[in-house]
């Protein structure tokens, strides 16, 4: 891989940036379809939404990564902590920090929240799975080494072979990135069939948090957090388990979810 495209003057364009921007706009694209389908109006409002999420996610994705993964590090570079082109975002503070932006930009526009989220979730997992090319472009959430003869070899500039030198390592990011596919198609097979409004999302917070701890098993660019067990582990049976419980709330307390229709 490469982690530039080519430079202008000095300034470097990383394939970091390209995919990352990528993500956004393939999952503000999907979500788009996917509201024009449900024909309920609401399509309208993606790009600005997507901007919305877009620029809270990055602050959330950022400081959880500061915070949670790379302390150690930034406590010490505290002038770096905005540096977002070097590597370095937490997905799970993005999503949360989005989902946070998302409600207070929905609420101002009157729009239903459980509806609308349960429409557009498959978006937000299929731009995951383009942002961790982003990664993979940069060197970033990286595998520990296989211990084998296999495996990704990267390039001198990279963190992982800062870290690991030219050992072979798990192809850990790009692991996530087909999972993450998966369970894109799930949710679409899933929101194909009636069912109580916001299971949907649920249904992606249980499935991408199963996937992010088993997954973490296989990551080697931070260590372990508590109970032998990484941060993203913790966060991800967290998540899970308060998925877990509002997808059953939903199920028997909210009535079949139907799409509702454009006034």
């Amino acid at each position: 891989m490469h982690q530039y495209l080519t430079f202008i003057g000095g300034f470097p364009i990383r394939f970091y940036g390209i995919f990352f921007s990528l993500a956004i706009i393939f999952g503000c694209i999907m979500a788009y379809f996917l509201l024009k389908k449900s024909r309920t109006g609401w399509e309208e409002y993606i790009f600005d939404l997507g901007l919305t999420i877009a620029f809270f996610g990055i602050i959330g994705g950022r400081l959880w990564d500061v915070f949670f993964f790379d302390w150690d590090y930034y406590h010490d570079h505290l002038t770096e902590i905005p540096y977002v082109w070097q590597g370095g975002m937490a997905i799970q503070g993005g999503v949360i920090f989005a989902c946070v932006a998302a409600y207070f930009f929905l609420k101002k526009k009157n729009i239903p929240i459980l509806p609308f989220a349960d429409i557009v979730t498959p978006a937000i997992i299929l731009g995951q799975s383009v942002g961790r090319i982003a990664n993979f472009m940069n060197g970033d959430a990286f595998g520990h080494p296989t211990g084998l003869g296999y495996g990704i070899l990267y390039p001198a500039t990279t963190l992982a072979y800062k870290t690991y030198g030219p050992q072979p390592l798990w192809p850990a990011e790009v692991w996530e990135c087909q999972g993450d596919l998966i369970i894109f198609c799930l949710l679409i097979w899933y929101s194909c069939f009636k069912h109580p409004k916001g299971t949907t999302f649920c249904l992606y917070i249980m499935l991408y948090s199963l996937l992010r701890f088993f997954l973490e098993f296989f990551r080697g660019d931070y260590g372990t957090y508590a109970l032998d067990l990484k941060s993203a582990q913790i966060t991800a049976l967290i998540g899970f388990v308060i998925a877990a419980a509002f997808f059953i709330y939903f199920y028997f307390k909210n009535s079949v979810f139907e799409e509702p229709k454009a006034d």
